[in-house]
């Protein structure tokens, strides 16, 4: 069984754990690497701001090992980012990935934010595939560039009705 749970700014070393190992598993997926975390970047107050609200910090757990992470970030009034998604290899194919995207939809909502948006790299494409079956559809927009200096994000919405 999938339990999710919402982190405050103290849960932040459980949370740094979980975006090391998103970085050092998967860097092809994010905007920032290892090393922006690290070192000069590996200060608790840093971590402990993360965490602060407005954001929406989740993380799931399979029994009691935590296998996934997203956060929901307030852009402007209407719209919530949906940021730092990331599933283990051992929390992928057990439903961890739509949980978090719907936690971060139902937040979204409650705080009467009428889009979710997000980036997602080019060639993540089970991402692209989980963001497309929970409703989001790309924009056509460009995110920002990633981390090689390269390649750029690709824009998905959701738009939040009823």
């Amino acid at each position: 069984m999938i339990e999710l749970r919402i982190l405050t700014p103290d849960d932040w070393p459980l949370w740094r754990a979980l975006r090391h190992a998103a970085l050092e598993e998967a860097p092809y997926a994010f905007g920032s690497t290892l090393a922006d975390w690290q070192g000069d970047g590996d200060r608790e107050a840093r971590w402990r701001a993360r965490l602060e609200p407005p954001s929406h910090n989740v993380i799931a757990c399979l029994g009691a090992e935590p296998v996934g992470m997203v956060s929901g970030m307030p852009a402007d009034d209407v719209v919530v980012e949906l940021i730092s998604m990331w599933v283990s290899p051992a929390g992928r194919g057990h439903g961890v990935g739509d949980a978090l995207v719907q936690e971060v939809v139902r937040w979204a909502r409650s705080v009467g934010s009428r889009v979710v948006r997000l980036d997602v790299s080019d060639g993540n494409d089970a991402a692209a595939q989980l963001y497309l079956r929970n409703g989001f559809a790309y924009t056509g927009e460009l995110g920002d560039l990633m981390a090689d200096g390269v390649r750029r994000e690709r824009v998905m919405s959701k738009p939040l009705t009823g």
